[in-house]
């Protein structure tokens, strides 16, 4: 089942018996969750609603067992109790029983747990075992992905609309260069700029940049900007600005390494004619870097790139030998392309 038709069926008012949902957008997944004990009504603690974790997962089939005590149904999550890795994923023996068995239960015992229970499963990941595959059998099984650009776009936009608030689609991409791909983050740009704007306002680029928080990334590609246009002024500001912001200055020089090494590579695959989304490795929501990337890689020629990759190794190098000092050595490396 996809995120939306997940959506639509809560939206509904429609309650399955069973769940499991698992993924990186954990702000999505909370927010079905909400909805899910929502559309479930009154909840009372250890009566009609029962929260399993790793701590307590073998009470799993005995909190199913037990009568919800004047209310229809029972409410029991599982979040993050392991249950759904692989059989040499598990923790151990005993994990890899538990999970045989409770899969073993809710085969045998399937119509029962409709008439009393809604069971959901949350976990970070899971792997193919049989649990995972009867309760797809029997239930509901989302995965929820970090969703792509245009979809990120889509629900922006909605909730735009839903305030009269008016934003094109060249500003909703430009708040998504600016803040990332995280759902709960950019809901909170979003609204600061709706509430900024005003009903019947028209969200812009200057309010954009004037009032969205850049995530870290961000930052290191405004950085590598000022950089290959020369502003070595700016670019020093920008660095002493993270360092500033507390970020650790270690993983500064790391993420720049990293960033430089896909420049290089995109300035490879350019020349070559080869795909920068696989060579990158970049997820389907990562896509939309490709164009900064490319427009970077012309900043720099080949031997300068690789100049820069081979300081930023050797300062790691010496600040770890204790040689040199390491924000002494980043500011020496920006100062180096004047």
């Amino acid at each position: 089942m996809t995120v939306d038709n997940l959506e639509k069926e809560l939206k509904q008012g429609k309650l399955n018996s069973i769940y499991l949902f698992y993924g990186e957008e954990l702000y999505l997944l909370e927010s079905a969750v909400k909805k899910i004990k929502k559309l479930f009504g009154e909840l009372i603690l250890g009566i009609n609603y029962i929260q399993i974790d790793e701590t307590n997962v073998n009470n799993i089939i005995s909190d199913i067992e037990t009568p919800a005590f004047g209310f229809d149904k029972k409410l029991i999550i599982v979040k993050n109790a392991g249950l759904l890795k692989g059989e040499k994923k598990a923790n151990s023996k005993l994990n890899n029983n538990l999970q045989k068995k409770i899969a073993e239960y809710i085969k045998e015992n399937i119509e029962t747990i409709k008439k009393s229970t809604i069971l959901v499963f949350i976990e970070e990941n899971i792997s193919k075992c049989e649990l995972a595959k009867i309760i797809e059998e029997n239930g509901e099984v989302c995965n929820f992905e970090k969703l792509k650009p245009i979809d990120i776009k889509k629900r922006l936009k909605a909730i735009c609309n839903a305030y009269e608030v008016n934003a094109d689609e060249r500003t909703l991409e430009l708040i998504i260069e600016t803040s990332g791909t995280n759902m709960q983050n950019l809901i909170n740009e979003i609204r600061k700029l709706i509430e900024y704007t005003g009903k019947g306002g028209t969200i812009t680029k200057e309010a954009v940049e004037k009032l969205t928080t850049k995530e870290f990334e961000a930052r290191i590609f405004d950085l590598t900007d000022e950089l290959g246009k020369k502003d070595i002024a700016r670019a020093m500001e920008i660095l002493k600005e993270l360092i500033y912001n507390k970020e650790p200055v270690q993983k500064i020089l790391i993420t720049l390494y990293n960033h430089f090494k896909k420049i290089y590579l995109t300035k490879l695959c350019m020349e070559k004619n080869r795909d920068i989304i696989s060579i990158l490795k970049l997820k389907p929501n990562q896509t939309f870097l490709v164009s900064k990337y490319k427009r970077q890689a012309g900043y720099f020629k080949i031997n300068e790139l690789r100049k820069i990759l081979g300081e930023l190794i050797n300062l790691d190098n010496n600040y770890k030998s204790g040689l040199i000092d390491i924000n002494i050595g980043l500011e020496a490396i920006l100062c180096a392309y004047i």
